[in-house]
């Protein structure tokens, strides 16, 4: 039968480790899989938009021309997503901290 501790790389029960090190821990499992899943979703969405954008005729390999235009699409996409990144991360700690405020 499977442990769930152990299936994680936590400290079984029988362990030392506390019950707030294993949330800590499971927490850290949780943003290290929504970062991935967030850098999956950024390549996918790069691919699939600027590969649309830039490749007309699909062939054995790229032009200049696409090359650039991928290139420059990548560098754009990937721009616009830091600065909506940091909007919104900026906006849920705001909203956060007048909620604290409003307690």
């Amino acid at each position: 039968m499977s442990n769930f501790s152990s299936d994680y790389g936590l400290p079984s029960s029988s362990s030392s480790g506390s019950i707030e090190t294993r949330k800590n821990a499971v927490m850290d499992q949780v943003r290290n899989e929504l970062a991935l899943a967030n850098a999956q979703e950024l390549i996918n969405k790069i691919n699939e938009k600027c590969f649309s954008k830039c490749i007309s005729k699909p062939g054995y390999r790229l032009e200049n021309s696409e090359q650039t235009c991928i290139a420059k699409c990548m560098d754009r996409y990937m721009e616009a997503w830091n600065i909506v990144s940091r909007s919104y991360i900026n906006r849920v700690q705001r909203e956060s901290h007048s909620q604290g405020e409003n307690l």
